[in-house]
Parts: structure tokens; sequence; C-alpha cells
């Protein structure tokens, strides 16, 4: 297996849902991310091997393989192959973890991992919804093997099993705006994120033909344990979660740059950091998003690591008990764990989310000059993604 190096990583800013994003195509959104990669780089885009996006919802704007298609919307050589995979939340990341087999084993040189979801102008289900007339994607067959949950009803039985309650979700919530309040205040996300200009939208949320500048993620909200506790349940009438302890719909997109060692020695580029190991691992499909916690332990283990080698973690704050029931079963010192705040303050644009997460954590290890991270998702269904990074 080659030495597989990232380059360059970068976001745009997370636009709240209806926000300052929400009138810009995922073609266009995915292609400013592409296109800003590439121009930090500095490389010949001809020389990119393939491009893996990520992406949920390939309905509508999103569908006919986004990747390629932002890639081409973008002005960038058509000589170049892509490809979109949906792995449901973790689709960026998996993303990602193809990029890396592809370029370790040999088949490209050179790969880019990306990501993209407009959850304004496609909403989350809206590839699923009965109202397509194409049938339900989950067969009566399914129904004798497992009993089918939400995600918000796996939120509430990971609390339940790792003895989570209402107060620890809301002081977590309130851990993540505070830390991203301080990221921004802090200039941490100046390096990776990337400015574009978005149409204004009238009250029909057509274009008026003028742009806008967004330049700063939107979904922070200040708050307190006090408001967050007048919050209602969105799982249970007595449940742990409220909109304010869960992940915020988001518009965003972000891209990787990734090579082999010796094509960056080559080109004269300087690494971020080396993927170290990557994975993707199957999990109970009722508790459904405790994917993290094994995707963490095959790291671990197969890298001969604990917790304590690990210096920093991006973990999605899909629902506050999925943090911290991974964090109860890994003895993780929290210290570590989205010192930027997470998915509750920031966003969670699903498709997007697993390359913002890598693109979060590349860019910290260097402003911290800290050595390893973990970067781990859940994902609907029953699945866990997980990349091991090493600064460089």
């Amino acid at each position: 297996m080659r030495e597989v190096v990232i380059i360059e990583a970068v976001r745009t800013p997370i636009g709240r849902r209806n926000g300052g994003l929400a009138g810009v195509h995922p073609a266009d959104l995915l292609g400013h991310a592409l296109t800003e990669v590439i121009s930090r780089s500095g490389i010949d885009p001809a020389l990119v091997g393939q491009v893996v996006g990520g992406c949920v919802s390939q309905i509508g704007a999103q569908s006919f393989n986004i990747t390629r298609t932002a890639w081409l919307s973008a002005g960038l050589p058509m000589s170049v192959a892509a490809t979109t995979v949906d792995t449901q939340c973790g689709s960026s990341q998996q993303a990602t973890g193809v990029a890396t087999s592809l370029v370790g084993s040999g088949v490209v040189d050179i790969a880019i991992a990306c990501g993209v979801e407009n959850m304004s102008s496609v909403p989350i289900g809206s590839n699923s919804s009965k109202k397509l007339g194409f049938g339900v994607p989950i067969p009566k067959t399914y129904f004798g093997q497992y009993e089918f949950t939400s995600q918000f009803e796996g939120a509430e039985r990971i609390a339940d099993k790792w003895g989570i309650t209402r107060a620890d979700a809301d002081e977590f919530a309130l851990r993540s705006q505070t830390l991203a309040a301080q990221a921004w205040d802090q200039d941490r996300f100046g390096t990776q994120v990337s400015p574009l200009d978005a149409p204004d939208l009238d009250d029909e949320r057509k274009p008026t033909g003028s742009t806008h500048r967004v330049d700063r993620d939107e979904g922070l909200r200040e708050t307190t344990l006090d408001k967050l506790a007048t919050l209602k349940p969105v799982a249970r009438e007595d449940g742990v979660h409220t909109a304010g302890s869960s992940s915020q719909i988001s518009d965003g997109a972000a891209a990787i740059l990734i090579m082999t060692a010796d094509k960056a020695a080559e080109l004269g580029l300087t690494a971020m950091a080396r993927v170290v190991d990557t994975c993707l691992v199957g999990v109970d499909p009722v508790l459904m998003l405790t994917g993290p916690i094994d995707a963490t332990r095959r790291l671990l283990g197969r890298n001969n690591m604990t917790m304590a080698d690990i210096d920093l973690v991006e973990i999605n704050e899909a629902f506050a008990s999925v943090v911290l029931g991974w964090a109860r079963e890994m003895g993780a010192d929290m210290d570590t764990v989205n010192p930027n705040g997470g998915a509750i303050a920031l966003g969670h644009p699903l498709g997007a989310t697993g390359a913002v997460l890598t693109t979060k954590a590349v860019h910290e290890l260097h402003r911290t000059d800290a050595n390893t991270a973990l970067v781990t998702m859940c994902c609907g269904g029953g699945l866990g993604t997980g990349t091991l990074l090493e600064r460089l």
C-alpha cells in the first residue's frame, strides 16, 4: 500500500436552512470547493485521476452524478472521471475512504474526495418520498429481520442505554455553541473556509439578480441552559433531544486533495497530513447511530493505538447522545473532542459533513501542532465511518 497524503482541504461556510447558500445550485456549491482546492494547491487539474463525492439526497438538483456535474460546471477538465456515493450521513467520509484506496492501491496517483448537500433546495428524504410514486425504500422482508426505527428514536435509545439525561444533552448543546462561537471569534476557521457569492432570493425564493457574500457559518445561536430547557423534545414526549441538541439542517460543500507521498514530492508539494487508515463498519440498524464506537475500535485496534494516542477527535454531532454515548464507551477526553464546536452549532449538510469534518481536523492539527486526529460519523441504516490522520 502506497503512502497517501492530504495536500489541501477546504470547505464552504455552512449555511443554515433557507439561509445564505439556499439559492446556490448544489453543483455550483461543490464546484466552488473543487475549484478552490485545486487553486490552493496550484496543480494542473488534468492530473487528477478521479473525483469521488458524497451526496445523500440524489434527486432533482442533486441527481445525475452531482460530483461529475459540479466538476464540469466549474470548467474543469472533462477527461477527469467522477463518481458519487451514498453512505447516508457518512457519504463524503466514505468518499474519502474510497479516494484513499484508489490512491493507495495504485489505481490513480491523485484523487479528490468531496461532498455536497443543499438541504434548503433538496430536503432530507426527498429521494425516498412515497409521493414520487416509485415505491418505498424498505421492503416488507426487512421487517422480518429488524425493527425499523427513525434516527430520532435511535438517538433516544442510545440515551437510554448510556444513561444520558436531558440535562446532559442540553449541556453538550451549549458546549457546541460556545466552542463554535469562540472558534469564529478567534478566527480558527480562517484557513479552511472559502467564502463565496450567493444569489439573493425574493419571497418566492427566486433569484433577484443580485448577490451577497457568505463568509461565515450561519448556524451559531446565542443560548443558555435556561433557554435550551424550554425547548420541546423532538422524538418522545419525555425525550432527551430537542432542536437545540440535534444537528441542524444545512447547506455546504467541502473538498480534499489526496495523492501519494511520492507524487507530492515530484510536484514539489508540501503535504498537510498522512491518511493512516480508514474504515466503514456495519452496526445494529435499530440503535442505528452507534457506528462511531465500532469504527473507533476498529481503527485503534488495527493500528495498535488507544484513545490516549489521539490528540483530536472530530465526531459528527448528529444528536448529543451519539457523541456522549461514544465518549462514555471509549473513555474519551472531552477536551480533545470537537474543540471548535460541531454540527449542533455549525450544521450538518449531510453528504458534505464527512469532508467538512476531515477539513476541520487537518487544519486544527496544524493550528495546534497536534499529531493525530480521528474523524468518525454515524450513518442512517446502521453504519459508521472512520479516518485516522497524522499531521505532517
